[in-house]
C-alpha cells in the first residue's frame, strides 16, 4: 500500500526535547481552539439561515420501491442526506471515488437518530443500476434514486444538504459541497494531523517536502495500492470488498470534488 518512507525524502520535522515540542504544541494550540471557536460561530450563523420548502411528496425510489420523499424522515423531525453523484453504465469501479469515499465513512447514524435525525443518500442513478452497487460496497445506510425529482432533492449531486420536517411540510434548511463536505470524512482529518499530511499540491508544507501531488490522488488505486486513474484501478475502498479482482474498464474518467 501507498507509504511514505523517512529515507526517501530531504526533510523532516526537527528533533527537539520534550519540553520544547510540548512549547510548540502549545502555541499552536492557541490558534486551533480559535479555530474551534470560529467554527462554532459559523455553525450558530447557519442555524440562522432561512430556508425553503421543497415537495415531501415526490416519489424518490428505494429498496421498498417508490416512496414520498417525506417518509425519509422515518418520523424524525430532521433529515440529512448524502447526494451521490453518479455515471450512468458505468461499472462499480467507475462509480465516483469521492461519491464512494464519503459514505464509506459514515457507516451508522445512530447518534443522529438518537438527536431526532436520520440520514440517508440519494442519487440520480437508475434505481436497477444503484442497488447492486449499495450490495457490493457493503453501504448499510438507506439509499434512494432521485432520477426524475427535480432540485433541490434531485439535481445536482456532490452534496450533503439538511431538511426540516414540520407536519406534512418539507423545509431545505443548509447544502454544501465540494471541501464542504469533508465534515464526516475521517481520514482526510487524520492525514491533516500527520507530518506530510494530504501529499496534495495546494497544501502549504516546509521546504525539502515531499512534492505534493495533484488533489485526491490516493482516493483510487490499483490492486496493489498504487494510486492510478487508469483501467484496473478502483476507488480505494472497493478493495476492501470480498473477492475484488482488477477490472480491464474503468468506466467513466474518474472525477474528483
Amino acid at each position: 500500500m501507498v507509504q511514505t518512507c523517512l529515507e526517501d525524502v530531504m526533510t523532516r520535522p526537527p528533533v527537539v526535547e520534550f519540553s520544547a515540542w510540548e512549547a510548540a504544541r502549545d502555541e499552536l494550540l492557541v490558534r486551533e481552539k480559535a479555530h474551534t471557536r470560529e467554527g462554532d460561530a459559523i455553525a450558530a450563523a447557519r442555524r440562522r439561515l432561512p430556508m425553503v420548502e421543497v415537495d415531501g411528496s415526490a416519489l424518490v425510489v428505494g429498496a421498498s420501491g417508490p416512496v414520498p420523499f417525506a417518509s425519509l424522515f422515518e418520523g424524525r423531525d430532521e433529515l440529512v442526506v448524502y447526494q451521490h453523484m453518479w455515471w450512468d453504465g458505468a461499472p462499480h469501479q467507475g462509480q465516483c471515488e469521492g461519491c464512494t469515499h464519503i459514505p464509506w465513512h459514515f457507516p451508522d447514524a445512530s447518534y443522529l437518530h438518537a438527536r431526532g435525525v436520520s440520514f440517508a443518500v440519494l442519487t440520480v442513478g437508475a434505481w436497477e443500476e444503484v442497488e447492486p452497487f449499495i450490495a457490493f460496497m457493503g453501504y448499510q445506510q438507506p439509499w434512494y434514486s432521485v432520477r426524475d425529482v427535480p432540485a433541490p432533492i434531485g439535481g445536482d449531486m456532490g452534496y450533503f444538504a439538511c431538511f426540516l420536517r414540520d407536519g406534512d411540510r418539507v423545509f431545505l434548511t443548509y447544502r454544501t459541497t465540494g471541501r464542504g463536505t469533508e465534515a464526516v470524512n475521517g481520514s482526510l482529518a487524520l492525514l491533516d494531523m500527520t507530518p506530510y499530511g494530504r501529499g496534495e499540491k495546494w497544501e502549504v508544507v516546509p521546504d525539502g517536502w515531499p512534492e505534493g501531488r495533484d488533489a485526491c490522488w490516493f482516493w483510487r488505486t490499483d490492486a496493489s495500492g498504487n494510486p492510478s486513474w487508469g483501467p484496473t484501478s478502483r476507488p480505494a475502498p472497493q478493495w476492501t470488498r470480498p473477492g475484488v479482482t482488477p477490472e480491464e474498464t474503468l468506466g467513466r474518467a474518474g472525477h474528483c470534488h
